[in-house]
Protein backbone atom coordinates (compact mmCIF):
# COMPACT_ATOMS: atom_id res chain seq x y z
CA UNK A 1 0.00 0.00 0.00
CA UNK A 2 1.19 3.31 -0.74
CA UNK A 3 2.14 5.51 2.07
CA UNK A 4 -0.37 8.18 3.07
CA UNK A 5 0.17 11.76 2.15
CA UNK A 6 2.18 13.45 4.67
CA UNK A 7 0.79 16.55 7.23
CA UNK A 8 2.75 19.27 7.63
CA UNK A 9 1.74 22.07 9.81
CA UNK A 10 -1.84 20.70 9.27
CA UNK A 11 -2.09 20.60 5.73
CA UNK A 12 -1.40 17.66 3.10
CA UNK A 13 1.75 17.46 1.12
CA UNK A 14 1.85 15.08 -1.78
CA UNK A 15 5.05 13.96 -3.00
CA UNK A 16 5.83 14.73 -6.70
CA UNK A 17 5.18 10.97 -8.09
CA UNK A 18 1.52 11.50 -7.30
CA UNK A 19 1.08 14.87 -8.65
CA UNK A 20 3.36 14.63 -11.29
CA UNK A 21 5.14 17.95 -11.11
CA UNK A 22 6.14 19.64 -7.50
CA UNK A 23 4.68 18.86 -4.49
CA UNK A 24 1.54 19.37 -4.08
CA UNK A 25 -0.29 20.88 -0.88
CA UNK A 26 -4.03 21.48 0.62
CA UNK A 27 -6.43 21.49 3.15
CA UNK A 28 -9.69 20.58 4.21
CA UNK A 29 -11.45 17.60 6.06
CA UNK A 30 -11.73 15.67 2.74
CA UNK A 31 -7.98 14.66 2.69
CA UNK A 32 -8.53 11.14 2.81
CA UNK A 33 -10.88 11.18 -0.40
CA UNK A 34 -9.03 13.68 -2.38
CA UNK A 35 -5.95 12.05 -2.11
CA UNK A 36 -7.36 8.34 -3.04
CA UNK A 37 -8.71 10.26 -6.16
CA UNK A 38 -5.07 11.45 -7.19
CA UNK A 39 -4.09 8.22 -6.30
CA UNK A 40 -6.08 6.30 -8.85
CA UNK A 41 -5.65 9.27 -11.66
CA UNK A 42 -1.69 8.63 -10.93
CA UNK A 43 -1.45 5.00 -11.11
CA UNK A 44 -4.25 5.09 -14.30
CA UNK A 45 -2.00 6.73 -16.39
CA UNK A 46 0.77 4.85 -15.32
CA UNK A 47 -0.75 1.34 -16.28
CA UNK A 48 -3.33 2.14 -19.16
CA UNK A 49 -0.96 1.19 -21.85
CA UNK A 50 -0.31 -2.04 -19.89
CA UNK A 51 -4.25 -2.66 -19.20
CA UNK A 52 -5.45 -3.29 -22.80
CA UNK A 53 -2.32 -5.68 -24.17
CA UNK A 54 -2.02 -9.39 -23.47
CA UNK A 55 0.24 -11.43 -23.94
CA UNK A 56 -0.54 -15.62 -24.06
CA UNK A 57 1.75 -17.76 -23.54
CA UNK A 58 2.45 -21.53 -24.41
CA UNK A 59 3.98 -23.66 -21.21
CA UNK A 60 5.89 -26.53 -21.85
CA UNK A 61 8.88 -25.79 -24.70
CA UNK A 62 8.34 -22.17 -23.79
CA UNK A 63 8.62 -21.62 -19.79
CA UNK A 64 9.15 -25.39 -18.73
CA UNK A 65 10.38 -28.41 -20.40
CA UNK A 66 8.20 -30.62 -21.84
CA UNK A 67 6.36 -33.03 -19.23
CA UNK A 68 5.80 -36.04 -21.99
CA UNK A 69 9.52 -35.96 -23.08
CA UNK A 70 11.05 -36.07 -19.33
CA UNK A 71 9.00 -38.09 -18.09
CA UNK A 72 9.92 -40.94 -21.31
CA UNK A 73 13.26 -40.02 -20.39
CA UNK A 74 12.87 -41.12 -16.72
CA UNK A 75 10.87 -43.92 -17.63
CA UNK A 76 13.20 -45.25 -20.84
CA UNK A 77 9.76 -45.02 -23.05
CA UNK A 78 10.97 -43.63 -25.80
CA UNK A 79 7.14 -43.56 -27.49
CA UNK A 80 6.13 -41.33 -24.82
CA UNK A 81 8.65 -38.58 -26.72
CA UNK A 82 6.24 -37.60 -29.56
CA UNK A 83 4.99 -33.75 -28.27
CA UNK A 84 2.36 -31.96 -30.03
CA UNK A 85 5.75 -30.48 -32.09
CA UNK A 86 5.02 -33.89 -34.05
CA UNK A 87 1.51 -34.47 -33.65
CA UNK A 88 -0.71 -31.73 -34.66
CA UNK A 89 -4.04 -33.62 -33.80
CA UNK A 90 -4.32 -33.67 -29.68
CA UNK A 91 -7.22 -35.98 -29.20
CA UNK A 92 -4.92 -38.27 -30.85
CA UNK A 93 -1.85 -37.56 -29.36
CA UNK A 94 -3.80 -37.71 -25.70
CA UNK A 95 -4.92 -41.41 -26.52
CA UNK A 96 -1.62 -43.08 -27.47
CA UNK A 97 -0.60 -41.51 -24.81
CA UNK A 98 -2.75 -42.92 -22.19
CA UNK A 99 -2.64 -46.45 -24.24
CA UNK A 100 1.02 -46.77 -23.35
CA UNK A 101 0.60 -45.58 -19.60
CA UNK A 102 -2.64 -48.12 -19.18
CA UNK A 103 -0.11 -50.94 -21.13
CA UNK A 104 2.73 -50.19 -18.79
CA UNK A 105 0.97 -49.65 -15.47
CA UNK A 106 1.76 -46.14 -14.85
CA UNK A 107 -0.26 -43.34 -12.68
CA UNK A 108 -0.87 -40.32 -12.19
CA UNK A 109 1.70 -40.06 -8.96
CA UNK A 110 4.39 -42.21 -11.01
CA UNK A 111 4.19 -38.33 -13.69
CA UNK A 112 4.07 -36.41 -10.73
CA UNK A 113 7.38 -37.42 -8.85
CA UNK A 114 9.00 -36.45 -12.55
CA UNK A 115 7.22 -32.97 -12.69
CA UNK A 116 8.20 -32.65 -8.79
CA UNK A 117 11.97 -32.92 -9.62
CA UNK A 118 11.46 -30.62 -12.96
CA UNK A 119 12.23 -26.52 -12.85
CA UNK A 120 11.32 -23.59 -15.51
CA UNK A 121 14.01 -23.35 -17.93
CA UNK A 122 16.90 -21.93 -17.50
CA UNK A 123 15.89 -17.47 -17.87
CA UNK A 124 12.44 -18.44 -17.71
CA UNK A 125 11.14 -16.66 -14.63
CA UNK A 126 13.33 -13.69 -14.94
CA UNK A 127 11.64 -13.16 -18.40
CA UNK A 128 8.39 -13.77 -17.39
CA UNK A 129 8.71 -11.37 -13.95
CA UNK A 130 9.91 -8.52 -16.48
CA UNK A 131 7.09 -9.33 -19.26
CA UNK A 132 4.38 -9.22 -16.27
CA UNK A 133 5.75 -5.34 -15.25
CA UNK A 134 4.84 -4.50 -18.80
CA UNK A 135 1.45 -6.70 -19.91
CA UNK A 136 -0.68 -8.54 -18.75
CA UNK A 137 0.42 -12.37 -18.95
CA UNK A 138 -1.61 -15.55 -19.30
CA UNK A 139 -0.31 -18.82 -20.18
CA UNK A 140 -2.64 -21.30 -22.45
CA UNK A 141 -2.05 -24.20 -22.19
CA UNK A 142 -2.97 -28.29 -23.19
CA UNK A 143 -1.53 -29.29 -20.35
CA UNK A 144 -3.01 -30.17 -17.23
CA UNK A 145 -3.62 -28.81 -13.79
CA UNK A 146 -3.07 -32.18 -12.05
CA UNK A 147 0.39 -31.63 -13.75
CA UNK A 148 1.02 -28.06 -13.50
CA UNK A 149 0.68 -27.00 -10.03
CA UNK A 150 4.82 -27.07 -8.53
CA UNK A 151 5.73 -25.34 -11.82
CA UNK A 152 3.11 -22.87 -11.56
CA UNK A 153 4.54 -22.16 -7.85
CA UNK A 154 8.06 -21.76 -9.33
CA UNK A 155 7.24 -19.34 -12.23
CA UNK A 156 4.72 -17.31 -9.11
CA UNK A 157 1.68 -18.06 -10.05
CA UNK A 158 0.79 -16.67 -13.25
CA UNK A 159 -2.42 -17.44 -14.47
CA UNK A 160 -3.35 -20.40 -15.90
CA UNK A 161 -5.96 -21.56 -19.08
CA UNK A 162 -5.18 -25.45 -19.05
CA UNK A 163 -7.00 -28.74 -18.73
CA UNK A 164 -7.61 -31.73 -16.25
CA UNK A 165 -7.24 -35.52 -16.35
CA UNK A 166 -9.61 -38.20 -14.67
CA UNK A 167 -8.29 -41.23 -12.54
CA UNK A 168 -9.96 -44.47 -11.18
CA UNK A 169 -9.38 -45.12 -7.74
CA UNK A 170 -6.22 -46.54 -8.21
CA UNK A 171 -4.88 -43.11 -9.44
CA UNK A 172 -4.36 -44.90 -13.07
CA UNK A 173 -5.20 -41.66 -15.87
CA UNK A 174 -8.26 -43.08 -17.66
CA UNK A 175 -9.49 -40.10 -19.04
CA UNK A 176 -8.82 -36.41 -20.23
CA UNK A 177 -11.02 -33.66 -20.14
CA UNK A 178 -10.56 -30.51 -22.45
CA UNK A 179 -11.42 -26.86 -20.61
CA UNK A 180 -13.13 -26.53 -24.20
CA UNK A 181 -12.25 -27.58 -27.70
CA UNK A 182 -9.54 -25.60 -29.25
CA UNK A 183 -9.33 -23.69 -26.09
CA UNK A 184 -6.08 -21.40 -26.83
CA UNK A 185 -7.30 -19.82 -30.26
CA UNK A 186 -11.14 -19.56 -28.17
CA UNK A 187 -9.42 -17.30 -25.47
CA UNK A 188 -7.76 -14.69 -27.76
CA UNK A 189 -10.34 -14.34 -29.36
CA UNK A 190 -12.23 -13.56 -26.27
CA UNK A 191 -9.72 -11.34 -25.02
CA UNK A 192 -9.99 -9.19 -28.49
CA UNK A 193 -13.75 -9.23 -27.85
CA UNK A 194 -12.97 -7.45 -24.80
CA UNK A 195 -11.23 -5.05 -26.64
CA UNK A 196 -7.52 -6.47 -25.47
CA UNK A 197 -4.30 -5.99 -28.10
CA UNK A 198 -3.48 -9.80 -27.59
CA UNK A 199 0.41 -10.96 -29.15
CA UNK A 200 0.90 -14.86 -28.17
CA UNK A 201 4.26 -17.43 -28.79
CA UNK A 202 4.29 -21.02 -28.80
CA UNK A 203 6.52 -23.35 -30.30
CA UNK A 204 4.74 -25.84 -31.68
CA UNK A 205 1.42 -26.74 -34.08
CA UNK A 206 -1.14 -26.75 -31.31
CA UNK A 207 0.26 -23.01 -30.74
CA UNK A 208 -0.36 -22.06 -34.40
CA UNK A 209 -4.09 -21.89 -34.73
CA UNK A 210 -3.68 -18.95 -30.85
CA UNK A 211 -1.12 -17.11 -32.78
CA UNK A 212 -2.82 -16.85 -36.11
CA UNK A 213 -5.90 -15.03 -33.83
CA UNK A 214 -3.75 -13.14 -32.16
CA UNK A 215 -2.57 -9.25 -33.38
CA UNK A 216 0.65 -10.56 -33.26
CA UNK A 217 2.04 -14.15 -33.42
CA UNK A 218 5.45 -15.69 -32.49
CA UNK A 219 6.92 -18.78 -32.55
CA UNK A 220 9.48 -19.48 -29.98
CA UNK A 221 12.18 -21.91 -30.49
CA UNK A 222 9.69 -24.33 -32.96
CA UNK A 223 11.08 -26.99 -34.74
CA UNK A 224 12.22 -26.71 -38.30
CA UNK A 225 9.51 -28.34 -39.43
CA UNK A 226 6.78 -26.00 -37.53
CA UNK A 227 8.70 -22.99 -38.73
CA UNK A 228 9.08 -23.72 -42.26
CA UNK A 229 5.18 -24.52 -42.47
CA UNK A 230 3.70 -21.12 -40.70
CA UNK A 231 6.47 -18.62 -42.55
CA UNK A 232 4.26 -15.75 -41.20
CA UNK A 233 5.21 -16.01 -37.87
CA UNK A 234 8.37 -14.56 -36.86
CA UNK A 235 10.72 -17.43 -34.52
CA UNK A 236 12.56 -16.11 -31.77
CA UNK A 237 15.15 -18.37 -30.19
CA UNK A 238 15.85 -16.93 -26.79
CA UNK A 239 14.26 -14.98 -24.07
CA UNK A 240 15.54 -11.27 -25.45
CA UNK A 241 14.62 -12.18 -28.97
CA UNK A 242 10.93 -13.10 -27.59
CA UNK A 243 10.83 -9.64 -25.70
CA UNK A 244 12.18 -7.59 -28.55
CA UNK A 245 9.27 -9.84 -30.95
CA UNK A 246 6.22 -8.79 -27.79
CA UNK A 247 7.85 -5.15 -27.68
CA UNK A 248 7.68 -4.60 -32.13
CA UNK A 249 4.34 -6.68 -32.26
CA UNK A 250 2.74 -4.07 -29.66
CA UNK A 251 4.69 -1.22 -31.01
CA UNK A 252 2.60 -1.84 -34.59
CA UNK A 253 -0.59 -1.95 -33.46
CA UNK A 254 0.13 1.89 -31.43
Amino acid sequence: MPCPPERIHGRCVLPPFFTGAGELAFDGDDLHTRFMLLLESRLSKAYSGASVRIVCLDLEGVLVPEVWIEFAGRTGIPELRRTTRDEPDYDTLMRYRLDILARRRLGLSDIQEVIAGMGPLPGARVFLDSLRESYQVVILSDTFYEFAYPLMRQLAWPTLFCHSLETDAAGFVTNYHLRMPDQKRQAVRRFRELNFKVVAAGDSYNDTAMLGAAHGGILFSPPENVAREFPQFPVARDYLALRAEIDRAFAGLA
